[in-house]
């Protein structure tokens, strides 16, 4: 094999080709390769590995840290205030910076391990044939052509083409997320099967879970399926919503704040003529406007929501995550054991004339119930499931997922006795797909033999002469009768088996039974891997949320769409299928997915390419899954979601988030906590900004109204770290308003604030400023020293933050309608910012570093009473505006009907 074969090899459709066709085609023989032929062949693949993704290093981390405009522009304050000379402000200044830089670099060193579990999978020996005989081998010297002898509890090495396989089933559930084993063979199938149909191929990193085969390895390392994950695990995430908007807030910010300080600056410089001075209020005005408080009350909002999720069993690996959750618009959910229970249930029988019967109905006649339990008995007395009993007493089932699903439904009917269990088995045909039935025959305690029948419906019934009525008598085969009834389960997305039985005579020759003959068909059994319990509840809650849950799974479409009605999911009669994507561009795919509620018998690649559209589309997504076939679409997420008790390895170190109960209603309550999340962090934002716009009016006016310095650098810095820094982290601790989910997510357009805060901060803002330039400058014309009168502006501010904390819990409910005991924390740290504040005033020796002298009671009590006023116009926008809401109202339309209102007044000349 020349490398242009090599070249060609790659893209071979492997499973479309016969055995003598891919020896040949690979120029492999029954004896295997020859050392020397497959060192040359190593030189031409290279080892069967997967590759390695780079990690960033530490110093790299670190440095990301300070790359924020806001951080930026809190370095250079610290430098300033150190070339001033104010080193406890600098100190302060630097705390808070390293602090957030060592948040940050925990957060981003955490490995990406979802490469390195991927690599686990890699079986580290092989048995293969070389030299004409068999040898164990290291896995990573595998090479297109050779030949791997494969047995029961073997993970297969590379991606091999079986060319021969006895009784050999594999596990594929990572790649193709379907429980059921695989069963193989050797003939080829379709060119365009997709994955989970190409029963000849054996895939690199999965289980053989019994019997045993042989294959020719048709590619290795990256090569394989398992090696095309690898790659896509590879794609960037991107940035979160989150991080978008944080990204334009701080830009804007600093931009801001750097603007009014130079104008700060040139005007004091001017006006005054002491630069020195007007350089002190610049540095004054950027350390009492800059929000520095922002990145760790966002990290402390973050890091509740993670605690709060925990709850629910959802556990964060990413903090992001935690408000990434609350943004989702589209959940793209994996089926088998989020959606399902991950376990095959019959949930029907059919008998008789064709009627369906619920399994729950059964024994509700007892003519039906006899019937029905002849039906069900010869299902669990053809059957290799195995029983075991439980520390707790209850019985374990396992072994083939079918026969699983029909021994319980026969234990849990009490069909099938201990007795009727144990009996010897006489004669065995274990399921095979070439027979598309299994059978045995028992032998009774008093020596008589029954045999039964177990299989696809039509192979079933050519072995019979006759069938069972309602009643459990003997009536002539109506084919039609069952074809009806198979027809129907069928399009419920049943899976359907067959089950006959008969009795033998005990003299006859076993043997000449061995192909059943002259049975009685009993009736059909229909099995579904059914909907986990409050499912249709969470689907139908996230739909009120204004989020979309899309489905996304390997299972035949049928079954799919089956699942989908159960659940309650939108336009489920015609799902999206991997093969129709191959023909569509992403403008048709971006459109399909508008229509469709469900993918069904999709490839890694496809998911992936769903996810990638959805996000082109400015959709939000949020993705399940538990497979290693789920990692790449877990990756490029905007939230990736794993199962914790079913998941791979891959999954989970590829996720964001891990539900540890599986359980696909835990993610609606992980939104409830993304939404709480980045409602408690808008509060602060408001918060911060309003305050930080306070004082930012308030310095700039009295610097260019050429009045004394209204505060000192270390006072702006005694309000931001000791007072405020308390209560915006407080904030934090928000439990939400409880109705989170009545509403469809925020506009990702929208920025950290909502367009009606942002008013609020602008009218709030001004309001304050105005009030602390009029008390100070009211305060020295009456004569009052400039330390008294800086005490008390300085003191108006405070209780200015405490009332604006106190609003900026909910954006729609007034102070009266929460309980303020919800947020203890925050009532604890405003009532302990004030007493604070207090002892700074009092204490001599903290007064004098501050520039601070006690205030008078009556002096308290006027501070208190123009504190107030500052919730006139927070709380009395959030009255007017649930007034107009509860009359159908928005602001905007009862503005145009106020100005309609005065235009008609004008026009009648009243």
């Amino acid at each position: 094999m020349d490398a242009s074969q090599a070249q060609t090899n790659q893209t071979a459709d492997w499973h479309a080709l016969g055995v003598d066709e891919t020896l040949d085609a690979l120029k492999a023989g029954p004896q295997g390769l020859s050392s020397a032929e497959a060192a040359r062949r190593m030189d031409i693949f290279g080892p069967n590995t997967l590759a390695q993704g780079e990690s960033k290093s530490k110093w790299k981390l670190i440095l990301e840290q300070f790359t924020s405009p806001l951080i930026a522009v809190l370095v250079v304050c610290g430098v300033i205030t150190v070339f001033l000379g104010h080193y406890v402000d600098a100190g302060a200044i630097f705390l808070v910076l390293i602090l957030n830089a060592i948040i940050g670099y925990v957060q981003e060193s955490k490995a990406d391990k979802a490469v390195e579990a991927l690599t686990s999978l890699a079986s580290p020996t092989t048995r293969v044939l070389r030299d004409g005989g068999a040898a164990t081998i290291d896995a990573s010297d595998l090479v297109p052509g050779d030949l791997v002898l494969l047995e029961s509890g073997d993970r297969v090495p590379a991606d091999l083409r079986l060319i021969d396989a006895i009784h050999l089933k594999v596990n594929e559930s990572m790649l193709t997320g379907e429980s059921e084993d695989a069963r193989k063979g050797t003939e080829p199938v379709e060119e365009d099967a997709a994955l989970g149909d190409r029963r000849n191929v054996a895939f690199s990193g999965t289980m053989v879970t019994s019997g045993r085969g042989q294959g020719v390895v048709v590619a290795t390392g990256g090569d394989t399926e398992l090696g095309e994950i690898n790659d896509l695990v590879h794609v960037s995430k991107g940035l979160t919503p989150l991080q978008r908007i944080l990204h334009r807030a701080e830009t804007g910010i600093a931009i801001a704040v750097i603007l009014v300080a130079v104008f700060v600056f040139i005007g004091g410089a001017i006006i005054e003529g002491d630069p020195a001075q007007a350089f002190l209020s610049a540095v004054s005005l950027v350390v009492a406007s800059m929000p520095e408080a922002l990145p760790i009350v966002l990290t402390v909002a973050m890091a509740l929501g993670v605690s709060r999720m925990a709850q629910y069993n959802a556990i964060v690996r990413s903090l992001p995550a935690v408000e990434t959750l609350g943004s989702i618009t589209v959940i793209g959910s994996d089926k088998t054991g989020t959606l399902t229970q991950n376990r095959m249930s019959v949930e029907q029988v059919a008998f008789g004339a064709g009627p369906a019967w619920q399994l729950a109905e059964v024994t509700s006649d007892s003519t039906q119930a006899d019937a029905a339990a002849a039906l069900l008995k010869a299902g669990a007395l053809t059957n290799e499931a195995q029983r075991t009993i439980a520390e707790d007493g209850s019985t374990v089932y396992s072994g083939d997922a079918v026969d699983v699903a029909m021994a319980r439904a026969a234990d849990e009917a009490g069909v099938v006795s201990p007795v009727e269990l144990e009996s010897p088995i006489a004669l065995q045909t274990p399921y095979e797909p070439e027979l598309l039935h299994s059978m045995t025959i028992r032998r009774s305690a008093d020596g008589s033999l029954t045999q039964y029948v177990k299989g696809a419906p039509d192979a079933v019934m050519a072995m019979c002469a006759s069938m069972q009525d309602v009643s459990g008598r003997a009536i002539p085969l109506d084919t039609a009768a069952v074809h009806e009834a198979y027809g129907q389960m069928g399009r419920q997305g049943l899976r359907v088996i067959g089950v006959a039985s008969r009795t033998i005579d005990a003299s006859d020759d076993l043997q000449s039974h061995k192909q059943a003959h002259d049975m009685t068909f009993l009736g059909l059994e229909g099995m579904l891997d059914p909907p986990r319990a409050g499912v249709r509840e969470a689907i139908a809650d996230c739909a009120k949320a204004g989020i979309r849950v899309i489905m996304i799974t390997g299972d035949h479409p049928v079954t799919a769409a089956a699942i989908g009605r159960r659940l309650g999911l939108e336009s489920t009669d015609r799902a999206l299928t991997g093969s129709e994507m191959l023909g569509m561009s992403d403008e048709v795919l971006a459109a399909r997915l508008r229509e469709t509620s469900i993918a069904a018998r999709v490839s890694p690649q496809d998911k992936l390419r769903i996810v990638e559209t959805l996000q082109n589309e400015g959709e939000v997504v949020a993705v399940t899954g538990d497979g290693v076939n789920d990692a790449p679409a877990l990756k490029a997420a905007s939230v990736g979601i794993a199962m914790g008790e079913s998941g791979t390895d891959v999954a989970r170190e590829a996720s964001d988030v891990v539900l540890t109960d599986d359980n696909f209603v835990t993610i609606t309550q992980a939104v409830r906590q993304g939404r709480v999340t980045f409602k408690a962090i808008r509060g602060s934002a408001f918060f911060l900004l309003a305050t930080a716009a306070a004082a930012m009016i308030a310095v700039g006016v009295n610097v260019i109204a050429d009045m004394p310095l209204l505060f000192l650098p270390l006072q702006m810095l005694w309000i931001n770290f000791v007072t405020n820094g308390v209560q915006d982290i407080a904030l934090g601790f928000e439990p939400g308003d409880g109705d989170e989910l009545d509403s469809p997510p925020r506009s990702g357009s929208e920025g950290l604030l909502s367009k009606v805060l942002w008013s609020r901060v602008a009218v709030c803002g001004l309001w304050m400023a105005t009030c602390v330039l009029v008390l100070f400058h009211v305060s020295l014309s009456h004569g009052m020293g400039l330390a008294h009168a800086r005490t008390l502006a300085l003191t108006l501010l405070v209780l200015f933050n405490f009332f604006v904390a106190m609003s900026a819990r909910s954006q729609t409910k007034l102070i009266v309608q929460l309980n303020p005991l919800d947020n203890k924390f925050l009532l604890l740290a405003s009532l302990v910012a004030l007493g604070i504040h207090a002892g700074g005033m009092y204490w001599p020796p903290l007064a004098g570093v501050l520039g601070l002298v006690p205030l008078t009671l009556a002096q308290w009590g006027l501070c208190l009473a123009v504190g107030l006023t500052v919730l006139v116009f927070s709380e009395g926008d959030k009255l007017i505006r649930q007034r107009l809401a509860r009359h159908g109202h928005s602001p905007r339309s009862a503005l145009r009907h106020t100005r309609r209102s005065i235009a008609a007044m004008l026009r009648s000349g009243r």
